[in-house]
């Protein structure tokens, strides 16, 4: 056999693959040196400094361990960023669509309903906002504190919710964070509120058998989800029993015969949605192919060597480089296009079912006032219930609108439906009561106006909530404890 320098010379392209197998070789080795290292890297920030008790809920303490992570989680308090219909500033929502505060009449959302700030001002938003006015059980804390996995095990699941949320101020203190979603030890992700659990028992399945990338949407379920507060001890329920559909939630609450409120002026009697998030995600082409939630709120990060996720949960709209374009390969310009596409589309539609809404809501009242009776207002009352549960369905969704595009436009196409159904019928009964068509609306142009006309004293409401602020309030924090 010839030595390789006479092949060479007899053949000097040799010499060339020769070369570029060797720098083939060497590169593939330096990613797989790469690799380990990066992932010692990531070993080596796992370890903790400082080790951590079971039910520890100062997000300050876990940064200790590990900084990469706390540091873009204090990211949270950057209230700065608006995308065309949300972000994390603040916008009050009743100021920008007043027809809420009529199809709210007679519930606290008619007071205050303003756009959700960071995970940092989970309890601060809670204690300020003019909701909280109205008595409401400690279960309104369930989801807005690291406290709260700490009082569940202390007190006990059950009397955590029969409590008061006046009761525990003092002990809620600690905003959204670590202990919500992971073990102190492991740092696996897992679930610590009981509803979520409890939902998928009721279906038959075991949330331990969910694999990691559904963990990484199951732990947001916790919280971005439906609920209602079953029975006296005000228990925080999921309303998944029938499966997780706008009919098949209605279903289970027809059933049991659930009512959030009854409305001020139509007297119909209203189911509130909270905001099904994850629920309605389920039904977009992201979920279903796999992609949790925070692969697109929470992407990965490189640092020094560390990949980590980060804790800066926020829109996908303000790093849409670090999120969105992982996937996708067309421009910044054109992804936010795609994204507002779907957004104004899903706001039409909206516009339309509250326009409609609010008309059912006032001719509703006008038959009451005109002699209507309860056998005859009933079909429409229910008419009124079901637009008005789709409506609130998709409006209290967070990114509905770009989650689950065409489910959503389904949702609020019944819903539309509905409630014109219901001002048929209304048309027919004030006929026939004499009444003369149309009716006078009322000026409900802005949020005082609409809040005017349903009976809302502001400035004392207002004044109310200083004072709280300044007695009650400022008594919980003069009780601060070990915990904060």
């Amino acid at each position: 056999m010839k030595p390789i320098r006479e092949i060479i010379k007899e053949k000097p392209w040799t010499g060339w693959l020769l070369f570029t197998l060797t720098a083939v070789i060497v590169f593939l080795l330096g990613l797989f040196a790469s690799s380990i290292i990066e992932r010692r890297g990531e070993s080596v920030a796992l370890q903790q400094v400082k080790p951590l008790a079971e039910w520890e809920p100062r997000n300050e303490v876990w940064g200790q361990n590990y900084p990469r992570e706390y540091e873009t989680y204090l990211l949270t308090k950057d209230t700065s960023f608006f995308s065309k219909y949300a972000g994390n500033g603040h916008i009050d929502l009743l100021e920008k669509y007043p027809n809420m505060v009529i199809l709210w009449a007679g519930y606290a959302f008619s007071r205050d309903y303003s756009q959700a700030r960071g995970h940092y001002y989970s309890v601060e938003d809670v204690r300020k906002s003019l909701r909280t006015g109205v008595p409401q059980p400690a279960t309104c804390w369930t989801c807005k504190s690291t406290d709260v996995p700490r009082l569940m095990n202390e007190m006990g699941v059950a009397n955590f919710y029969r409590s008061k949320l006046t009761d525990l101020g003092s002990e809620v203190l600690n905003p959204i964070g670590c202990q919500d979603c992971h073990d102190p030890k492991t740092m696996n992700l897992r679930i610590t509120r009981p509803a979520l659990v409890e939902a998928f028992q009721r279906q038959g399945k075991d949330i331990t058998k969910a694999t990691h990338q559904e963990m990484r949407s199951l732990v947001c379920a916790q919280c971005h989800v439906e609920y209602y507060f079953k029975g006296e001890g005000k228990y925080l329920t999921f309303p998944w029993d029938d499966g997780i559909s706008v009919e098949e939630m209605e279903k289970y609450y027809d059933e049991i015969e659930h009512v959030d409120f009854i409305h001020a002026l139509s007297k119909a009697p209203i189911i509130k949605a909270q905001h099904p998030d994850w629920e309605l995600a389920q039904f977009g082409i992201h979920a279903q192919r796999g992609v949790s939630c925070a692969d697109c709120h929470m992407p990965y990060k490189s640092e020094g060597g560390v990949k980590f996720t980060s804790h800066h949960v926020v829109s996908p709209l303000k790093n849409i480089s670090g999120s969105c374009q992982v996937c996708h390969r067309e421009s910044e310009e054109t992804l936010r296009k795609n994204v507002y596409d779907r957004q104004d589309r899903i706001r039409e539609l909206l516009d339309i079912v509250e326009n409609s809404l609010v008309k059912a809501h006032l001719e509703a009242k006008a038959a009451w006032d005109n002699g209507a009776k309860e056998e005859q207002m009933k079909p429409i009352l229910k008419l009124i219930r079901q637009a008005q549960w789709r409506w609130d369905y998709v409006s209290a969704s967070i990114g509905g609108g770009f989650h689950a595009p065409l489910e959503s436009a389904r949702i609020l196409g019944n819903a539309i439906s509905k409630s014109e159904q219901a001002r048929n019928e209304l048309t027919k009964l004030l006929i026939s009561l004499n009444v003369k068509l149309p009716i006078t609306y009322p000026d409900i142009s802005s949020k005082a106006k609409a809040q005017k006309y349903i009976g809302l004293d502001m400035q004392k409401l207002f004044k109310e909530k200083e004072d709280f602020l300044k007695t009650v309030v400022a008594e919980w924090d003069k009780k601060k404890g070990k915990n904060y």
